[in-house]
């Protein structure tokens, strides 16, 4: 434990990356701790991006923890957090590690086994990934879990029958789904070292497993239920993906060896056909892999050895067989190398004493052995603390990615986000241009040229790229939240209004996009709109600040100036066509629709063409049941706009009641 301490000494100040960003900094709902019971039943709380919002409640909870104990958003104490419980997961590994090397072949030198064989798994460099990765504490999590709960099944059988070896388990469900693959792992350990691995043991292995595929199959329902439906893996052919996952565990498997390619975001891509030379090489490596798990599974003494390769196959099957956007992730390696440090450990201790007689009769195998294996911890250490340094800020974790996997458009297109952030545009630009020629399907290199044009003054660059972003990407509100700062920047107020109240629609929790909207109703005097947006921000988040420092602003006008007309009058002279259709909205609301439709229609004569308000007439005729009406209002809002995705439900949802009729 002191010397991976030693190698981590330098990743506790590890900025925040990747997915932190939507699950940690921009969750408002973990400033709360009295957010914590929701985090349980409302997945949607577990990132500020629609996309990458999972069911992981234990997760979501251990953050805003953190986030309490570091009174912000303080690396530190979040890293800290996530090291603890790494050193605890090795610590259960020594015990677990130990009592299966017991029952191959007792010996006291099966105590420095299991301890070179944890100190290893801790001081793997591809581990690094893990832990400096602060959401990817999932990872930690749901591993501890796994291992727990095979240690508790392990060592205290008497209290099998009351199913408490469970909970960890159960809260690796809760952390990460990977940790569901659990009974099959607890399965292979009751047939290997329980059930003595014979043929007709597997009946008695499944009935020792079947509460626990009980419980996982009820967690895997509720993972099922709970996960939200704009969860998007992201994966584009799911038959590629899974022919190329042979492949890729060719690859972490070389990595637990030699990990020189390590990459934060790597460029791999799938193979090129199922019958290539990286596709037949991932196949042959699994079919020898799983006949070396068969042949050591029949004799005693190499049975750890079995039990680490089936580990490290079932470890990595949960994200072989579910396609996700990235082919191989580093961060897959730290669950599967649970099963392959005892594998190859216990391999070396075969290889080198053969007759545990040799560790006494002949000291020099046993100090050659100590020897190799320290210098191979001692590299392994300086390995973890080099990608300590490479996870250190955005700018070195994405030059580390931009030099190593040239291949890939988001890692150039960060690097260049960092040059930016430092104004030297010249410098990013091409790494931008570079990302869109990679993936020119990909919205976000759009959108981030149209800041960078913006940024040095091409304005009509900026605004092209901006409106690819959002043909790209029609159902994402980042386009428009991004082109809506920029109209701001440039004094265009009412068209960034526009597009600032699209990225709220499309997703409710853009706050980003909610506070550029509370500063420009407050410049514009549109005091009705910033009366509905203000309650709606603090039903999101309680205790917003923001929106508290607007409604004492508002509160202080009110108290000098009177009080603003009420929704539901008339608009005044000054109101655009915005404000007058969030007044028809909040009428809406508060289901006065007949004035909702008139407010609506007010807003259709300021601008003839306006989608938006067609939109929200058609909601308050369906809801009067003037079907019609609302049939014939939805159809104008998507010829209109033919990308208006919720127009488009609601005019399916007019016809059916129709046809109901």
């Amino acid at each position: 434990m002191l010397v991976v301490l030693c190698a981590y000494a330098n990743h506790f100040q590890n900025y925040f990356h990747f997915d932190d960003f939507h699950a940690v900094v921009g969750n408002l709902f973990l400033r709360d701790l009295r957010n914590v019971p929701r985090f349980f039943a409302d997945a949607s709380m577990a990132s500020s991006e629609p996309t990458g919002a999972t069911y992981r409640p234990i997760v979501t909870a251990s953050l805003a923890i953190d986030y309490w104990l570091g009174g912000g958003l303080k690396p530190f104490w979040f890293q800290l957090s996530t090291f603890l419980w790494f050193l605890v997961q090795l610590v259960l590994m020594f015990f677990l590690f130990r009592r299966i090397f017991d029952y191959a072949d007792p010996h006291p030198s099966n105590l420095w086994t299991a301890l070179f064989a944890s100190a290893c798994y801790g001081l793997q460099p591809a581990n690094a990934e893990t832990v400096n990765y602060i959401i990817q504490r999932a990872e930690v999590y749901s591993t501890l879990g796994v291992i727990a709960s095979l240690l508790w099944f392990a060592a205290y059988p008497a209290q099998r029958r009351r199913g408490w070896y469970l909970l960890p388990a159960i809260a690796a469900y809760l952390s990460k789904q990977p940790a569901l693959i659990f009974p099959l792992i607890l399965l292979a350990y009751v047939f290997l070292f329980e059930e003595d691995a014979g043929r007709k043991n597997w009946a008695a292995a499944l009935r020792a497993t079947l509460p626990a595929i009980v419980v996982t199959a009820a967690a895997a329902i509720l993972q099922s239920v709970m996960t939200p439906k704009t969860f998007n893996p992201g994966a584009i052919s799911a038959s590629m993906y899974r022919l190329t996952q042979p492949w890729v565990a060719l690859h972490y498997f070389k990595s637990f060896f030699l990990p020189t390619e390590l990459s934060a975001d790597g460029d791999w891509g799938y193979v090129p056909g199922p019958f290539s030379g990286e596709a037949v090489a991932g196949y042959l490596f699994v079919a020898a892999m799983l006949a070396a798990a068969v042949i050591t599974a029949r004799r005693r003494e190499t049975r750890p050895v079995s039990f680490g390769i089936l580990w490290f196959f079932l470890a990595l099957a949960p994200t072989s067989l579910m396609p996700l956007a990235e082919v191989a992730n580093d961060h897959r390696m730290f669950f599967a190398f649970v099963g392959l440090v005892p594998a190859v450990f216990w391999s070396l201790r075969l290889l080198l004493f053969r007759q545990t007689a040799r560790l006494t009769e002949n000291r020099a195998w046993l100090r050659a052995g100590v020897a190799i294996v320290a210098l191979a911890m001692t590299a392994a250490a300086a390995g973890t603390w080099q990608r300590n340094r490479v996870w250190e800020s955005e700018e070195s974790l994405w030059r580390d990615v931009a030099l190593k996997s040239p291949g890939n458009a988001r890692g150039a297109m960060q690097y260049a986000l960092m040059l930016m952030n430092r104004g030297d545009y010249a410098t990013g630009l091409p790494y931008l241009e570079h990302a869109a020629t990679l993936n020119p399907y990909d919205y976000l290199p759009e959108m981030n040229l149209g800041v960078a044009y913006g940024a040095v003054g091409r304005d009509a660059d900026a605004v092209r790229h901006f409106e690819r972003s959002m043909t790209l990407a029609p159902h994402s509100w980042d386009p428009h939240y991004y082109y809506g700062r920029w109209l701001k920047d440039k004094g265009r107020l009412a068209e960034s209004q526009a597009q600032l109240e699209t990225a709220v629609r499309m997703n409710e929790k853009a706050f980003a996009a909610r506070y550029l909207l509370m500063e420009i109703y407050s410049q514009q005097g549109n005091w009705q709109a910033l009366d509905v947006l203000i309650p709606e921000t603090f039903r999101l988040s309680k205790n917003d600040e923001v929106a508290q420092r607007y409604l004492a602003e508002r509160e202080k006008r009110r108290q000098t100036m009177g009080t603003a007309p009420a929704v539901g009058t008339e608009p005044t002279v000054g109101s655009t066509p915005e404000a007058v259709l969030q007044s028809a909205v909040a009428l809406g609301r508060a289901k006065q629709y007949e004035e909702c439709i008139a407010r609506a229609k007010q807003a259709l004569a300021m601008r003839p063409n306006y989608a938006e308000a067609y939109h929200t007439m058609a909601v308050a005729y369906i809801a009067l049941h003037r079907l019609d009406e609302g049939i014939q209002a939805a159809s104008e809002a998507v010829r209109l706009k033919p990308d208006f995705e919720l127009a488009r439900k609601n005019l399916e949802r007019a016809r059916a009641l129709k046809a109901a009729q």
